[in-house]
């Protein structure tokens, strides 16, 4: 579970205007932090497979999200998966 304070300063750096806090980057950030924890999680509890099914969860919704980002704006795109650190997938 991500800590408020963490959660909010993931929010200010990513969010597109002043009152952002449910934008696609902002929401990508977040479930980054979210896949991060529970990958560390998983590591130490291997057998914890409801937690593993909410990871691929997570996961796949935020495929979604970049994929609706780079349809969008392959400038965005670019710009979140540099700051966040993630694999860049080929527009088809």
């Amino acid at each position: 579970m991500i800590k408020k304070d963490k959660k909010k300063k993931i929010i200010d750096k990513f969010k597109t205007h002043k009152e952002d806090t449910g934008s696609s980057e902002v929401q990508v950030a977040v479930l980054t932090e979210r896949i991060k924890e529970l990958t560390e999680h998983l590591k130490v509890n291997k057998k914890d497979n409801h937690s593993r099914r909410g990871l691929l969860q997570m996961v796949a919704k935020r495929k979604k999200l970049l994929k609706d980002i780079q349809n969008n704006s392959e400038e965005r795109f670019s710009k979140i998966t540099k700051s966040l650190k993630l694999k860049a997938g080929k527009k088809k």
